[in-house]
């Protein structure tokens, strides 16, 4: 699968959408100190408590997570009547765009997580809950209150975790319901058994939670890959993104190597994880909610992962931190499209194995001008990875003249590497590029129609194994030379 583009205006259309989530809600609590000493009663640390805070957890961070993103969230979900309950609507009800509509069960607790934390170091977690299906009544409670908020929502959320409220009768109804108003089920798991969720759009399990349910071991990509083909067949599920902690993410949609998107992971400092599963499925949502498909949709919940894991506690990401993120990328991105002529072949080793048609072009390209952009428009046309050999300072002055180039070519290399169509670029010193095409052997060869098939360089090499020429169309009046010329007389 190609990778998707990112774009960052899509974060601007967040503010417009609207999540439905139903699952097992959560009081996180957290008890900060400082550890100076240990219990004489024990081997263990005495924790000095400084202050408390407590949090929507579970459903409700996904709730938090989305609302953060600037959409809506409906939060639906089962609390008791006790303190922590009690705590838990509070909280929610003062988080801006959270509209959340808890069912009450005096039958059982409200789900609490308590961590207690020395700096960033968590010491120990204590939970109270009661992880048993709910009654007749709540079932049925839930999926009025899930009905009724339907005809808002864009996207729909089933967050598992297994503390009971997402039984096998409560899925198949919400999913059921759902796929008949026509919204996309984003599902993050807990059971090994994935045909619980069968109907959903995507799941979202973690690496255990995969191996669990698909029997498949170790990281290796391919077998994960081919491992959720197989299980979101017999599942009834649409795709499938597995979170990979530090080997990042793979979403898995359809058949065929092509349907595969490998994410490596964006963190760059790791604190704490605690959440970040949430902070993924409300991106995942937010942004199908938005207009992304599951690729787009997926890099952007990517990108969410590694600023969440920065962060202490079940953290929420925002707008801005993500489009800052999304720039950074681009940034860095732009740079490792610049590579040598070693580093290429390698990733052309990569795309083949992926059965991706590797094209090649050639050129100065000094001062970018609309000839340029329709010569690389059309050379992606004719594939699916585009690589650009451009002219090195010294190549461009032996074919130019001593005044060219007027750009530099780490300048000339940074703006095509910048542009969305171009791959790779790799700058070469020799008069034509002969020696890179027959290092990377390109499945189409492209130049402009100023030359015959004859007359373009590696030609023969490329068809000779059954590669193709392409000439493409070129626009009218658009040269470099003719350019440099036109500011030359100007400043005459």
């Amino acid at each position: 699968m190609n990778e998707p583009s990112l774009n960052p205006a899509r974060i601007e259309a967040f503010a417009g959408a609207t999540v439905l989530i139903l699952g097992d809600v959560m009081l996180d609590r957290y008890v900060h100190g400082r550890v100076d000493r240990m219990s004489p009663e024990a081997p263990i640390p005495v924790l000095a408590i400084e202050w408390e805070n407590a949090m929507a957890g579970g459903a409700g961070n996904v709730a938090r997570n989305v609302a953060g993103l600037g959409a809506r969230a409906i939060l639906i979900g089962l609390i008791g009547t006790d303190d922590a309950g009690r705590e838990l609507g509070r909280l929610l009800s003062l988080t801006p765009r959270v509209d959340a509509r808890l069912v009450r069960d005096e039958s059982r607790p409200t789900t609490a997580k308590t961590r207690f934390v020395a700096g960033r170091q968590q010491l120990l977690r204590a939970d109270a809950e009661q992880a048993a299906v709910p009654s007749a009544t709540g079932i049925a409670a839930l999926m009025a209150e899930f009905r009724k908020a339907l005809p808002e929502a864009d996207v729909v959320v089933l967050s598992d975790y297994a503390k009971g409220v997402l039984g096998d009768d409560l899925v198949a109804q919400a999913i059921a319901a759902a796929r008949d108003a026509g919204k996309p089920i984003v599902t993050d798991p807990k059971s090994r058994d994935f045909a619980r969720y069968r109907g959903s759009s995507i799941i979202t399990p973690n690496r255990s939670e995969f191996a669990a349910a698909s029997g498949v071991q170790g990281r290796e990509a391919g077998a994960i890959a081919d491992g959720a083909r197989r299980l979101a067949e017999a599942a009834g599920i649409d795709a499938i993104l597995v979170t990979r902690g530090e080997d990042g993410m793979l979403l898995v949609e359809g058949t065929g190597d092509a349907a595969t998107l490998d994410l490596p992971t964006e963190a760059r400092e790791v604190f704490d994880v605690s959440g970040a599963g949430d902070t993924v499925v409300a991106v995942l949502a937010v942004a199908r909610a938005a207009g992304a498909d599951w690729p787009e949709a997926a890099r952007l919940a990517n990108t969410a992962a590694g600023i969440a894991v920065a962060k202490t506690g079940t953290a929420v990401v925002y707008p801005a931190e993500l489009s800052r993120s999304l720039h950074a990328t681009a940034v860095m991105t732009t740079d490792a499209k610049i590579v040598t002529i070693d580093e290429a072949v390698e990733r052309v080793n990569l795309w083949r194995a992926r059965r991706e048609r590797v094209g090649f072009t050639n050129g100065c390209f000094d001062l970018i001008h609309p000839g340029h952009i329709a010569l690389i428009n059309q050379a992606r046309g004719a594939c699916d990875r585009l690589i650009l050999g451009l002219n090195s300072d010294a190549s461009v002055r032996r074919l130019k003249g001593e005044t060219r180039p007027v750009q530099n070519e780490t300048a000339r290399a940074i703006v095509l590497a910048s542009l969305a169509h171009v791959d790779l670029v790799v700058v070469f010193g020799e008069d034509t590029p002969m020696e890179l095409i027959q290092a990377i052997r390109p499945d189409v060869l492209v130049k402009g129609a100023d030359y015959t098939v004859d007359k373009v360089v590696g030609a023969d090499l490329v068809r000779s194994y059954g590669g193709r020429v392409v000439l493409a169309e070129l626009v009218p009046g658009q040269s470099t030379t003719r350019t440099v010329a036109r500011i030359a007389g100007a400043d005459a």
